[in-house]
């Protein structure tokens, strides 16, 4: 069975080396791919597209909220998990408005982000549990 395909965007490149960290514990995922903000993202899907992309909301150039627009429009069959620090229901609703599949706090990461990914993977939507809290 091939591997899970994911990218990652973030413009802090700390964020992104431990997240591919902790994704590619499981051998059934391959992050094959990083951009340091939404131009960059873009980029990086003329070339290759992946089953899923992990995205922050707060990046420059172009943010993950208007970046997630433009994808659903070009490539709707990929998967797009917000991880963002941002705690605020304004947040999640637009970023569900515009297309997202899922939605998971930084705080909420290293518990809760295999299960997003599985979560996305079986076409089902996931919110961290902590938003709400």
């Amino acid at each position: 069975m091939s591997s899970y395909r994911i990218i990652l965007a973030d413009d802090h490149v700390l964020m992104r080396q431990g997240l591919k960290k902790v994704i590619e514990d499981d051998p059934r995922l391959r992050v094959v791919g990083e951009a340091d903000d939404g131009l960059e993202l873009l980029e990086l899907l003329e070339h290759s597209t992946p089953d899923m992309v992990i995205l922050d909301i707060s990046m420059p150039r172009l943010g993950g909220l208007e970046a997630i627009k433009i994808i659903k429009g070009l490539y709707p069959g990929v998967k797009i998990l917000i991880l963002t620090m941002h705690k605020s229901t304004d947040y999640l609703y637009q970023a569900m408005n515009n297309g997202a599949d899922g939605y998971l706090l930084k705080e909420d990461a290293n518990d809760a982000l295999h299960s997003a990914i599985e979560t996305l993977r079986r076409g089902k939507t996931f919110i961290s549990p902590l938003i709400f809290s």
